[in-house]
């Protein structure tokens, strides 16, 4: 009984054992805008499938390149003749005698048959070959354009959180100074100084606050929802973002005085690569005036017999060598009128580049008034915001001193939250339009948010990894 004991006791460790079990898996530590952009580009959905177009575009061009590899190929023939084919010949012992009916053949055969062959020249093959290298930069270049998208939301959706929570932080405030008010209005109710009606003024707008207080919350929620969506953060799971007032103003100022570049942005820098693949496709229509040439070899085994039984017991081996050179001589006039069609794709790149640097400059003109315009209505509303605070407390110490009227305590407390939201709302407005000016510039750098060393982002492991065939 011991080696049985034995086995029930180990197999009751490793079950058992906390250090042999598999660890869960921890939720991703997300503290600022880097780790939420980082993490946006190794497991956003949409990014995840522009890595797997690449793949794909990466094995498609292999695939187009193995043509210039030997083809080496196997075939084998089996066939039995029910009935042997005829022929006719003269009858040689009397040759202006009637021609004799000859049954010829056995009437089992098999082939086997081994080929090799090489392309030596072919448009096809040397298309692949010249346009690899543009293919693959167009792949890159298509993806680097999705994780700038990606860099741009997920940062809009970054800022609107903190806005959010920086509202609901508000909406707690103003839910304290109106209780605060209340009290007060009560006591001087109390003390016969007022009439009951200041004490329901303050409870009313109270009740609001606490209304207010709910949508807010609401809002944070929305936007913490968005902003998982654009990164891809597991549902289950959740994190806070802690946010900082000072840092937000910081990050509102951008040097104007920069010069456009319009090889900095993604988008020109993927026309003048499409350009280069349609100069290769017009290279492509003028090799179809050149022969495609390719080398062979065969070896055949060949078996006769009439008896199935013996067919493989003798074979009758032959083997050849060859090139063959095909070319077209005449295709009507397919081939000139290709060749102008792509030399005109060519051309209509050409226009296509000037109309994009329009079209860039338009967007950084935009770009930049909508900047400079926030920027201007969110310093004014900063100044109105410390004014409407110093407002306040003034109306509100005029108050308990029996100097103002509690009427013009409420409306000072309505336009601080105002101008409080204003501000923000400011903040957030002016924080977008500096994102959209710098990818209006191009200069949106996807390098600043991966490993240290790291220059891409590969496809996920487990995302090929669980296909079944």
């Amino acid at each position: 009984m011991k080696p049985i004991l034995i086995a029930i006791y180990l197999f009751g460790v490793c079950i058992f054992s906390p250090s042999l079990l598999p660890a869960q898996q921890a939720s991703p530590s997300i503290n600022g805008l880097h780790d939420c952009v980082a993490f946006a580009l190794r497991h956003s959905p949409d990014l995840q499938q522009s890595y797997l177009n690449r793949d794909i575009t990466l094995h498609t061009i292999r695939s187009k390149l193995a043509d210039w590899y030997p083809q080496i190929g196997f075939s084998l023939n089996l066939q039995h003749y029910l009935q042997l084919p005829t022929s006719v010949f003269p009858d040689f012992n009397n040759p202006n005698g009637p021609k004799r009916e000859v049954k010829i053949g056995v009437a089992n055969s098999s082939t086997l048959s081994f080929s090799v062959n090489q392309t030596l020249f072919d448009r096809d093959v040397l298309l692949a070959v010249h346009s690899a290298g543009d293919v693959k930069q167009q792949t890159a270049q298509t993806i680097l354009e999705d994780q700038i998208n990606s860099i741009v939301n997920v940062s809009k959706a970054y800022y609107n959180v903190l806005i959010a929570q920086r509202q609901l932080d508000i909406a707690e405030q103003d839910i304290v100074r109106l209780k605060k008010s209340m009290e007060d209005a009560y006591a001087q109710y109390q003390a016969g100084l007022v009439d009951q009606t200041d004490y329901e003024r303050a409870k009313i707008a109270l009740n609001n606050a606490y209304a207010n207080r709910q949508t807010v919350a609401q809002q944070v929620k929305v936007a913490y929802a968005y902003l998982k969506q654009l990164m891809g953060f597991p549902k289950d799971s959740a994190f806070v973002l802690t946010y900082d007032t000072a840092q937000m103003d910081n990050n509102v100022w951008f040097d104007t005085t920069q010069v456009l570049q319009y090889t900095n942005r993604i988008e020109y820098q993927l026309l003048q690569n499409s350009r280069r693949l349609l100069v290769d496709e017009w290279q492509y229509n003028k090799w179809s005036f050149l022969p495609s040439i390719s080398a062979f070899y065969n070896y055949n085994l060949a078996y006769l017999n009439d008896q199935f039984s013996q067919l493989y017991s003798r074979s009758f081996p032959n083997s050849l060598i060859g090139i063959q050179l095909s070319l077209p001589i005449f295709q009507g006039t397919k081939r000139v009128q290709n060749l102008a069609i792509s030399k005109l794709q060519v051309q209509q790149a050409d226009f296509a580049l000037q109309s994009l640097q329009n079209q860039i400059r338009t967007e950084y003109e935009q770009a930049l008034a909508n900047y400079k315009s926030n920027l201007y209505t969110w310093q004014t509303l900063k100044e109105n915001l410390d004014m409407a605070r110093d407002v306040y407390q003034t109306l509100s110490l005029q108050y308990q001193a029996g100097v103002k009227t509690y009427l013009d305590v409420i409306t000072a407390e309505t336009d601080l939250r105002t101008a409080e939201f204003s501000y923000l709302n400011a903040l957030l407005q002016v924080l977008s339009s500096k994102l959209d000016l710098e990818k209006a510039m191009g200069l949106i750098h996807v390098s600043d948010y991966l490993p240290s060393g790291a220059t891409s982002i590969p496809a996920q492991q487990s995302a090929t990894a669980n296909v079944n065939p």
